[in-house]
């Protein structure tokens, strides 16, 4: 009989192949995988050896869930993969070993314990947490001592998927930090600049083909061709900071100021009034640069005059220069003390200057959400995506909209997310 609490590493199963191959699982299942979280697994595996399903269990758990929605994706794939992975006669007779692969209920294995019960014990009572590495309990006293490192899902990633509105304070400074990481582009144009080209093109330049044939005496021995440079398109950020995007205010400001100092891009925040923040949130120290935005807007959470700030944009800076050819993001949740009708005649303006408009609205992630009514609605027919952008996560669809160069229909907006994001 094989000897009880055999190993991955004493069958014929290495620990990299069990970590990538229960990987592929979990991907095609839909939770998200990463080379690094198999590198992670595969070391967890060297550090608690899987004798019993039940540790098995929770050193995959620990290392690869990061939220509790994906548990039961998880659970599921864990008993397909290692459904009889344990030979069961390898336990046989003893009280303490884990239950038959498949004479065990359906449901989640019991938090592992390796402090000795009677059998009579363990199904009326619930089981003591077990001792943690460097904290006093019975664990510290048997064998000798040795360096653990507790595996765990990081901080960063139990926030990805978090919105914004749940945060806590520490957890908000966390994902500001992360945010202002974020590199967002915009597709590029072809500027009137032109620069020397290898290849023969549409446009011969002329200026260096005649100075090329001065230092041959006057023969044309060779055309000189060009092309136009490419740049990329301007990008403008239009943030909403009244009460109703509260919630969400102190993280996209931190977006602003990443996208400012970053990306080159022009800051302006709005509610009652428009202001511009290019300046001010343009200081690589972002909490020095916040400080100044904050000085500078003093209709902080107050009412959206959506019409009424979109109108002194594109009349005091779009009309100049600013909206021409540019990605336009407006980060609003479509609230407004405007007219409906006047939103979407503002937004029609909107539409002829910039290349591309991007609304985000958080509340778009909510359940039977329909942009049916009010500002929003009338804002519709001239945006060319919509993505709600409430969690980290959600971040990187309005950085793929950002990049997107296509253009909605007239009247058809072009989504590039579903309403469910």
């Amino acid at each position: 009989m094989a000897e009880r609490g055999r190993s991955i590493t004493q069958t014929s199963v290495e620990a990299a192949a069990l970590a990538v191959g229960f990987m592929t699982a979990l991907r095609r299942a839909g939770l998200p995988t990463s080379p690094d979280r198999a590198a992670r697994f595969a070391e967890a595996l060297a550090l608690v050896p899987p004798d019993a399903r039940e540790r098995l269990y929770w050193t995959s758990r620990v290392v690869l869930v990061s939220s509790s929605e994906q548990l039961p994706v998880f659970d599921a794939v864990f008993d397909a993969v290692f459904g009889g992975f344990l030979d069961p006669a390898d336990s046989r007779g003893d009280l303490n070993a884990p239950p038959a692969i498949g004479a065990e209920p359906r449901a989640r294995p019991a938090a592992p314990d390796n402090r000795p019960t009677d059998a009579e014990e363990s199904e009326e009572a619930p089981r003591p947490p077990a001792a943690l590495p460097g904290r006093d309990g019975a664990d510290d006293r048997a064998g000798p001592e040795r360096e653990a490192t507790l595996l765990v899902a990081s901080a960063e990633e139990r926030l990805h998927e978090m919105s914004f509105a749940e945060l806590s304070g520490d957890e908000i400074a966390q994902i500001r930090h992360l945010v202002r990481r974020i590199v967002l582009s915009t597709p590029e144009r072809q500027s009137r600049r032109t620069r020397r080209s290898q290849q023969a093109t549409e446009r011969l330049d002329l200026r260096r083909t005649v100075r090329a044939a001065e230092r041959s005496g006057g023969d044309s021995i060779r055309l000189v061709y060009s092309r136009r440079r490419p740049r990329a398109r301007r990008l403008v950020l239009l943030c909403d900071v009244s009460g109703s995007m509260e919630p969400y205010t102190r993280v996209f400001l931190s977006l602003l100021q990443g996208s400012v100092a970053g990306a080159q891009a022009e800051a302006f925040v709005f509610s009652t009034r428009l202001t511009r923040l290019t300046r001010q949130l343009a200081s690589r120290d972002a909490d020095e640069a916040l400080a100044r935005a904050a000085e500078s807007a003093s209709d902080w959470a107050g009412g959206t005059r959506l019409a009424e700030s979109i109108r002194r944009f594109i009349d005091e800076h779009g009309r100049r220069g600013l909206a021409r050819g540019a990605v336009v993001v407006i980060i609003s949740d479509g609230w407004a003390q405007d007219a409906p009708e006047q939103v979407g005649a503002q937004m029609a303006r909107l539409s002829r200057l910039a290349h591309r408009i991007v609304w985000v609205n958080p509340r778009k992630v909510a359940a039977g959400y329909r942009p049916l009514v009010g500002g929003m609605a009338a804002a519709m027919p001239y945006i060319d995506s919509f993505v709600s952008g409430h969690s980290y996560a959600a971040l990187a669809e309005v950085a793929a909209a950002i990049r997107d160069d296509r253009r909605a229909p007239q009247g058809k907006p072009h989504h590039t997310t579903s309403d469910t994001t």
